[in-house]
């Protein structure tokens, strides 16, 4: 589009979708971001994108993704899933492992929150801002950890479990989900 501050014929600027401001010493300062493009350690993630995916599921009805920071400096990507009937519900390992099938493990949410309805505005919206924290479980069973499979793996994982305070570290966690769940407990 043409650049309305500029005096320059034909100069152009760009709409990149993010938000700023002039301060008063004249710098500019990063606002947000005008549509659901977030940065997650280090990464741009489209939330869009993981909501279309989640939505492929045939037991999701409704879907929203937000990047939370219930704890300073610490973002994490939550899902919030709507199933179109509790007898159909999916268990949480089965998103998991739905989503990665289409989409990058820095993509994945870290937390799902399943809710029997999205909460709205008065404009029939759904309500972001009233989406709860999710709460910490593991919802694994101690038969569902796979061994370590060398003397290796065996010392790394219980290098993890004693670092993050866990109670067991299966061979094939994901150590970023490991990460952003530990520092959500103990922050």
């Amino acid at each position: 589009m043409p650049n309305p501050f500029s005096g320059v014929p034909g100069e152009r600027m760009y709409r990149t979708g993010d938000l700023a401001r002039y301060l008063p010493d004249g710098t500019v300062e990063f606002v947000g971001r005008v549509d659901y493009q977030v940065k997650v350690r280090g990464f741009r993630i489209e939330l869009g994108e993981i909501e279309a995916a989640l939505q492929q599921h045939t037991a999701i009805q409704e879907n929203v993704v937000l990047v939370r920071e219930d704890v300073p400096t610490q973002q994490r990507l939550v899902a919030y899933v709507v199933c179109t009937s509790a007898a159909e519900t999916p268990a949480i390992d089965e998103l998991k492992q739905f989503l990665r099938q289409q989409l990058p493990d820095y993509m994945l949410p870290t937390a799902f929150v399943l809710l029997p309805a999205m909460p709205l505005t008065s404009n029939g919206k759904i309500d972001r801002r009233a989406l709860p924290a999710p709460e910490e479980q593991d919802e694994r069973t101690d038969d569902q950890y796979a061994a370590a499979l060398s003397p290796l793996e065996e010392l790394l994982a219980n290098i993890w479990r004693d670092v993050l305070s866990l109670k067991q570290v299966h061979a094939h966690d994901n150590f970023f989900e490991l990460v952003d769940t530990h520092c959500w407990r103990h922050a």
